[in-house]
């Protein structure tokens, strides 16, 4: 098994604005500008937090961009908007531990489901974008404990 972090900070280090929002990620390239395509195919499982999803789950066309993992979210709710992201709880690196060996799994923003991770030293690669735009606040990437 491999797990994999790939994201996304502004320049001074943060996920999200100070509201949690991903507005000005959008306007910082497009995904034929990076190697999020080759990088996404090699993908089985997809595990994220319930505030990146909330960002996501009225995107346009959401449920076709991860139509090839298998998609976790870590929430205390029993159901989702979307069919194809599965709701779960519970400890993020007891969840990833239980996957089959062969599998490659993406963890997607959120520090509460990354960190946990990285305290086991269960995060095999960190593929970091940095974006050109200064958000002075919001949600960081990395927190001390």
């Amino acid at each position: 098994m491999s797990v994999y972090f790939y994201g996304c900070t502004s320049m001074d280090g943060y996920l999200a604005d100070h509201n949690g929002r991903l507005d000005w990620l959008y306007q910082t390239g497009s995904a034929e500008e990076t190697n999020y395509e080759a990088f996404y195919k090699q993908m089985d499982v997809m595990i994220m937090g319930k505030k990146t999803y909330a960002e996501i789950e009225h995107l346009e066309n959401i449920e076709s961009l991860y139509a090839s993992t298998e998609n976790y979210v870590f929430t205390h709710e029993k159901e989702l908007s979307l069919k194809s992201f599965k709701p779960v709880k519970g400890d993020v690196v007891r969840f990833v531990r239980d996957f089959a060996p062969d599998k490659n799994i993406w963890i997607v923003g959120g520090n509460s489901v990354l960190a946990p991770l990285l305290d086991e030293n269960m995060v095999d690669k960190l593929f970091i974008q940095v974006a050109p735009v200064l958000l002075g606040e919001g949600i960081p990437l990395f927190t001390h404990a």
